[in-house]
């Protein structure tokens, strides 16, 4: 009895440390996201994004572990630390800590789109509703304790419950999709578009930009591989796939993008950002495949959105994390059945359904909150503000404070 307990308290132990670790890797996630932002941002504007990312992480920290998490899983953490620890050694709340790293995706996301020109404190209310409410309902529908209402239908009218092994949809899929609405709401930055004709923003830092992709790549096999939520079900196969998927992204985005570090970079993002939602069901090559279509969809895709539609979204967060993320949820039901090679039990009309359900539940959000927030405290700078740059009108100083000493 001693030794079978001594074997289950390292079980648990093991699934602790597990997620743990995961946990560590998707936060250093969001360094990702504040390079990759600084980096593509004017130098006026740098400071801002990296208090942004650190100040939406916070709050989600807070309203994730308070509303979110008991939202999405029904589980409570206003406990005494004893019953915190429960039998498991506290696996449930460490738990919290590897799923609010996904949930802090979601406004820094959102952070990319609206860049140069959102102000700091209702892009902040914002961050917490979507951490704390939207985000967290649609995940208790396809991961959580509601999933059985969702996931029934989609079994129903599809053959198979939707399929998001790590969140093409769920995460990427919806903070794409929130941030359509803030960018169309708050409009282009000062000088973008002139009399209907496209003037493009030069990026400020290219090894920044760089800097950002590669932690968020390295990042991603935390996001991935540790989804598993447990020692014993780890995958290997999460982890090559997610490998091919990253380098299909940026060799594709290497011909489609003509040799553009910019889409080279986020290329890699685009390939991981697709191959989440089966990455445990396909095959290593259209894993590749899977990523090197995601890739051409951004390249073509921010060129469609920034150029036809007059779109000004900074990072392009809408094709990379909105459409992309979409085609994630269906890629998974086109290549991971077992006739071409993948493990199958899933089908291409649930997939499609799941990944529809994803974009209405978004938008609809999205125009909800900035609507509200846009006609009440406002979700623009001035002009004056935006021409000075968010660091200085926010943050009263900028990221390089000695090239104004005189």
């Amino acid at each position: 009895m001693n030794g079978m307990s001594t074997m289950t308290t390292l079980a648990n132990s093991s699934d602790v440390l597990f997620l743990m670790l995961g946990a560590v890797m998707v936060f250093a996630m969001h360094a990702g996201f504040a390079f990759l932002e600084v980096g593509t941002v004017r130098r006026k504007n740098q400071v801002n994004a990296f208090v942004k990312i650190l100040t939406d992480w916070s709050v989600s920290t807070v309203v994730y572990f308070l509303i979110g998490f008991p939202i999405a899983y029904g589980i409570s953490f206003l406990k005494p630390v004893k019953e915190l620890l429960g039998p498991n050694q506290g696996y449930d709340i460490t738990h919290y800590f590897f799923l609010l790293c996904f949930a802090a995706c979601i406004p820094a996301i959102i952070s990319g789109g609206i860049a140069e020109r959102a102000k700091f404190w209702p892009q902040v209310i914002a961050g917490a509703i979507f951490a704390g409410l939207t985000y967290p309902l649609f995940e208790s529908l396809i991961w959580g304790q509601n999933c059985s209402s969702l996931q029934g239908l989609f079994k129903q009218f599809g053959g198979a419950e939707f399929h998001d092994y790590a969140g093409s949809v769920v995460v990427h899929s919806i903070g794409g999709w929130l941030a359509l609405p803030a960018v169309l709401i708050l409009g282009p930055r000062m000088g973008r578009y002139i009399k209907g004709k496209s003037h493009p923003i030069p990026i400020s830092n290219i090894p920044f930009l760089a800097l950002g992709s590669w932690i968020l790549a390295v990042g991603w096999f935390g996001f991935n591989v540790m989804s598993a939520g447990h020692l014993d079900k780890i995958s290997g196969i999460v982890a090559v796939n997610s490998l091919m998927a990253m380098v299909g992204g940026v060799l594709a985005a290497l011909i489609a993008g003509k040799n553009d570090p910019g889409f080279v970079h986020n290329g890699a993002l685009a390939g991981l950002i697709a191959v989440c939602a089966g990455s445990d069901i396909m095959h290593p090559l259209f894993a590749f495949v899977t990523g090197a279509i995601a890739s051409v969809i951004f390249v073509y895709g921010f060129h469609i959105e920034q150029e036809k539609l007059k779109i000004d979204d900074v990072l392009g967060v809408w094709p990379l994390h909105g459409i992309i993320g979409s085609w994630g949820g269906i890629a998974a039901g086109i290549f991971g059945h077992e006739a071409l090679g993948g493990l199958g039990g899933i089908t291409f009309v649930s997939q499609l359904l799941g990944s529809l359900s994803a974009i209405v539940f978004a938008l609809i959000n999205g125009f909800i909150v900035y609507g509200v927030l846009a006609k009440t405290v406002g979700i623009r700078l001035s002009q004056e503000e935006e021409f000075a740059g968010a660091d200085l009108s926010i943050h009263s100083i900028g990221a390089y404070p000695e090239d104004h000493i005189r």
